[in-house]
């Protein structure tokens, strides 16, 4: 508030001061307040990163009384910050709390045609399948290694009769557990496991437990036998 009261009404929190507004990204406090100002607009302070563009309204938001960029315009400016990897999170946390849709991203790319980090963005909303929402590093392992295997059509952090699944291929009826052991280590994760398993086996849904040692250390026989469960799920599809 203290910047935006400083540089005037013409001021914009932008970049990783807006995501962090948006809950989008951790921003720790000794950081300096990033702002974007009209290009004509010449000022400088310490604590402050100043950015220069012209916005359109729609590229506005109002948070927390706050004057801010948009989820869309907001991932647009990070784009050449962050990593692909981060991105892609980025993109996918984002559309998961339905704040920013590839629909509204494509048409941030199409109306700044020469903003710096443009082709990043552009590859990340074409990956296959699109920009994947996970919640730990072994499931965004398990994306990578699904993706060199061109294998497609499933759905991440899916839910099917009341529970909720890391890897779902819901048409063919067939789900992916990735889970180490300390999530099953106790008495009560047991029970509560076999009941998941066995609910969903009842309702048609084949789970295969895969664990992060078996996606970091044998990627291919992972993938091979992933392969041949759903050919096999496919087969009884078409009977």
């Amino acid at each position: 508030m203290a910047a935006l009261l400083a540089y005037g009404p013409l001021a914009i929190l932008s970049h990783r001061s807006a995501a962090a507004i948006w809950e989008l990204l951790p921003y720790p406090a000794t950081s300096p307040v990033c702002l974007t100002l009209p290009p004509e607009r010449r000022a400088t302070r310490d604590a402050v990163r100043i950015h220069r563009a012209r916005l359109e309204p729609r590229d506005t938001r109002a948070r927390h009384g706050l004057a801010l960029t948009s989820p869309p315009r907001t991932i647009l400016d990070l784009a050449h910050e962050l990593a692909p990897e981060a991105l892609e999170k980025l993109i996918a946390e984002a559309e998961y709390r339905r704040l920013a849709g590839r629909r509204e991203l494509r048409d941030q790319l199409d109306r700044n045609p020469g903003k710096r980090g443009n082709i990043t963005l552009r590859k990340v909303l074409d990956l296959p399948g699109g920009p994947r929402h996970t919640r730990s590093p072994a499931e965004h392992l398990m994306v990578r290694l699904l993706r060199r295997a061109d294998i497609t059509g499933y759905e991440t952090n899916a839910r099917a009769h009341g529970f909720e699944l890391d890897l779902l291929w819901r048409e063919l009826g067939v789900a992916v557990e990735i889970d180490g052991y300390g999530a099953h280590s106790g008495t009560l994760a047991f029970e509560r496991d076999r009941l998941k398993l066995a609910t969903l086996n009842a309702r048609g849904v084949a789970v295969i437990p895969i664990t992060p040692r078996q996606i970091r250390d044998d990627p291919d026989g992972v993938a091979a036998r992933l392969l041949r469960v759903l050919e096999l799920a496919g087969r009884r599809e078409h009977r």
